[in-house]
């Protein structure tokens, strides 16, 4: 997997910072990567030993390179190639959580009545009324 040279924007999506590869190359044409505190671009030739700031969408790093990597690998794999250098208050994870672990899906029992809610609903509110089948 080591190879002598590599490029930023593909070692960031090799190790599962960024999405795509386009995305790490938008992010460092944004300056949004920094290396010695300078906006890095994407063509910057990675080696052994850098240190990144990276402010991705969902959160901030601070890597170290440990070692290279050409391809993309699960993120499992690719913690051996990077040391997470971030402080552990840099980043709030209770409000990011909570807008990207949103489903869609309604809580049990939480917003719209059911069919049964309703029947029950319409009972209690007009008891002397019962629908006849015929209608």
């Amino acid at each position: 997997m080591e190879k002598g040279k590599i490029r930023l924007d593909k070692f960031l999506w090799s190790i599962r910072i960024f999405k795509t590869r386009a995305m790490a190359a938008e992010a460092c044409d944004k300056n949004k990567v920094k290396y010695n505190h300078q906006p890095a671009k994407p063509a910057k030739q990675v080696q052994i030993g850098d240190e990144y700031d990276i402010k991705a969408e969902s959160r901030k790093w601070i890597i170290k390179v440990t070692a290279l990597l050409n391809n993309r690998v699960s993120y499992s794999e690719a913690l051996k190639y990077y040391i997470d250098l971030t402080p552990e208050d840099a980043n709030p994870t209770s409000a990011i959580h909570s807008s990207s672990f949103h489903t869609g899906k309604r809580l049990s029992k939480i917003g719209r009545p059911t069919k049964k809610q309703k029947r029950a609903l319409d009972d209690f509110l007009n008891p002397e009324y019962q629908p006849d089948n015929n209608e």
